[in-house]
């Protein structure tokens, strides 16, 4: 199944490109770059190559960029918050 806004809840967002759109933390906003891992808790985000930043899911929203259209959608982290096999199961 190909990603689109509909459907990115059940997909890897390992790849996607991300900006932290609104954060309880002034210095996660606005921190931009690429999903290198995911928990059920937490989005791993390279920001530079070499630096990864640990961003709660459910504190913050999220604009995540589709690889294919360059789309963007916004997604609230509350909705992440899950283990990513089983959100992807679902």
């Amino acid at each position: 199944m190909k990603i689109n806004p509909g459907n990115i809840l059940l997909h890897e967002l390992i790849g996607l490109k991300v900006e932290v759109e609104e954060s309880r933390n002034s210095s996660a906003r606005g921190l931009c770059g690429f999903v290198v891992d995911e928990t059920r808790n937490m989005l791993v985000i390279e920001n530079e190559p070499g630096k990864e930043k640990k961003i709660s899911k459910a504190e913050n929203v999220f604009i995540f960029e589709l690889p294919e259209e360059g789309v963007k959608v916004r997604v609230r982290g509350d909705m992440l918050v899950s283990r990513p096999g089983d959100r992807i199961k679902k």
